[in-house]
Formats: structure tokens, C-alpha cells, sequence
């Protein structure tokens, strides 16, 4: 129990212009990949046809490709769905075809190799649809950044909410260029991911942008860096735990969810990892290097009083 009750004592606002460096090169690094490589959008966003088969043994993948393709499937990509014998199907928009047209001539392409396939599900979105829930998704981003931008500016004061929503941007940025690097899967659970990391990294930020406020007021002694470097570290176990639990879960969900979340889990265990960087070296600093002071925080009777000689 003493271990928990210690305050360490790390100077972290002695690297903050080393902080502020490598997070405005990583977030331009992030910027030009999904600009450059992409993202690999999923049917949710696109349009398209959805198709799982499963096979009666393991299968290869190029084995599957060019089945499809002789049936005049070139554009189709294949993926595993689970395991070797799982395998999942996405086709460009069906035009003028059936579902069941469609499933029908998938399962003779790839019937006309190997017998015993079977066809588990199949979706359609429209490229309408994949439009408009890009666009719902780009709104919704929208609205949590402003949102939260408004409640710390009302909280705290404007310069702790440029901090918050820097940090925000780059936690979004950091996962989004992962994702373009690796080529997960960009879909609505994705989306929904990248949603909750802004409400966790957001959650994480606040809490330190607290205890500096009681600091500032608090201890008057102290000049600001120093106030800053001992609300971090008062705040630093309980982040490290807190990230840790966190971690185990998203980990179990990674290992043991399934292809479906495999989107859901990855994002968030980079988000979560990224976001406890950026609550100290982007949110926090980028307040600092604003000028954040007592008089933005002391109450105007406060202020009388610190102003007196």
C-alpha cells in the first residue's frame, strides 16, 4: 500500500519541446499516409456485396481468388474470416443483381474446384447508404470535437481547451495512420472505436487539467512548470493502472473477440497507448507553451489579493 501512496517525482516538462517536436512529426507522418496509402474502407462505407463461405478444410487464398476470377470476379477481395477454412468475400456493388443471384454463381465459381462449401451469410449496402454513413460518421467526429472543446473552455479556460483538442486530433491521427500502415479494415466499428478513444483520451487529459487547477491555486510557491510536473506525477499512478486494466481487456477482445472486433480492438489498443502520451506531452504542453497562468484560474477576489502589494 505504501508502493501506491508515493508521488514520483519525473521531471516531464523538461522534455517538452522534444514532446511537442515528435508529436507534430508524427502527426504530419500520419497525415501523409492516409493521404498516400489510404484507408482500407470496409463494405459499411463503400457499397457492396458481403459474402462468408465456409470451407470443409483449410484453404489458400489465392486458391479462392482464382476461382472467383473465372467467373469474372477479378475485382473481389478475399480475406480469412476467423480461420484457414472461413472465408470472407467482398465484391464491388451487384448492380442490377439478386442476392441470391449473386450467392448463386459465387458458390458455382467456387463449387466448380471443391465440393462441400457452404454459404453462411451474405449483406449488400448500396453505395448511398456506404455514403451517407460516411458522411453520418464524419459529423459525428464533428460534433464530439466541438462539443468537448466547449465543456473544457467552460470548465477551465481557452488555453486548456486548445491543449485538449490538439490532443484529441492527434490521438485520432495516430490511430487512423496506423490503420493505413497495417490496412485494417476501416468500418462502423472502427468508426464507433475511434469515438470512444476521444471520450477516453478526453477523460484522461481532464483529469491532470484538474489537479494542475487545484495546484495553481494551491501551490502558489511553485512556478508553473513546476506545478504542472507535480500534477502529472500525483496523477501518474493512477494513469499507469487505469491504462493497464484498460489494456488487459481491449486484449482479451483482440485474442478472443473474433475477426468481427478485430478493427474495434486494435484501434483502441493504439488509442489507449497513444493517449497516454499525448494527455502529458500534447494536452498538457501545448497549455504550457499558451502561457496558462493562476490569474486564468483565480477567482476575481483572488485576484485582488494576489495583486495587492
Amino acid at each position: 500500500m505504501k508502493f501506491f501512496a508515493r508521488v514520483p517525482n519525473i521531471n516531464f516538462m523538461a522534455q517538452r519541446k522534444l514532446g511537442l517536436t515528435v508529436s507534430a512529426v508524427l502527426t504530419i507522418a500520419a497525415i501523409l499516409l492516409v493521404v498516400i496509402r489510404g484507408l482500407n474502407f470496409g463494405i459499411d462505407f463503400t457499397g457492396g456485396v458481403l459474402v462468408e463461405v465456409k470451407y470443409p478444410a483449410p484453404v489458400q487464398l489465392e486458391k479462392v481468388r482464382a476461382d472467383l476470377a473465372s467467373a469474372e470476379y477479378e475485382r473481389a477481395v478475399v480475406q480469412y474470416f476467423g480461420d484457414s477454412s472461413s472465408v470472407l468475400i467482398r465484391l464491388p456493388p451487384a448492380g442490377k443483381e439478386s442476392s441470391a443471384q449473386v450467392s448463386t454463381h459465387i458458390l458455382e465459381a467456387l463449387h466448380a474446384s471443391e465440393a462441400g462449401i457452404t454459404l453462411r451469410r451474405i449483406e449488400f449496402v448500396g453505395p448511398q447508404v456506404g455514403e451517407e454513413l460516411f458522411s453520418a460518421g464524419g459529423l459525428a467526429l464533428l460534433f464530439a470535437f466541438m462539443g468537448i472543446a466547449a465543456y473544457i473552455m467552460f470548465r477551465f479556460e481557452w488555453k486548456f481547451s486548445v491543449g485538449a483538442i490538439a490532443a484529441l486530433i492527434h490521438d485520432a491521427l495516430m490511430v487512423l495512420g496506423m490503420l493505413a500502415i497495417f490496412q485494417v479494415e476501416f468500418d462502423i466499428t472502427t468508426l464507433a472505436a475511434i469515438l470512444a478513444l476521444i471520450g477516453y483520451s478526453n477523460n484522461e487529459t481532464i483529469v491532470i487539467f484538474d489537479r494542475i487547477r487545484e495546484n495553481l491555486i494551491s501551490e502558489r510557491r511553485l512556478d508553473i512548470l513546476d506545478v504542472v510536473n507535480l500534477s502529472v506525477n500525483q496523477t501518474l499512478l493512477r494513469s499507469v493502472i487505469t491504462h493497464l486494466t484498460t489494456l488487459l481487456v481491449l486484449s482479451a477482445l483482440f485474442f478472443l473477440g473474433g475477426a468481427t472486433v478485430h478493427g474495434f480492438s486494435v484501434a483502441l489498443i493504439v488509442g489507449v497507448i497513444v493517449a497516454t502520451y499525448s494527455s502529458i506531452y500534447v494536452s498538457t504542453n501545448l497549455a504550457v507553451a499558451l502561457g496558462i497562468s493562476r490569474e486564468d484560474l483565480l477567482p476575481a477576489k483572488d485576484k485582488e489579493i494576489d495583486e495587492l502589494p
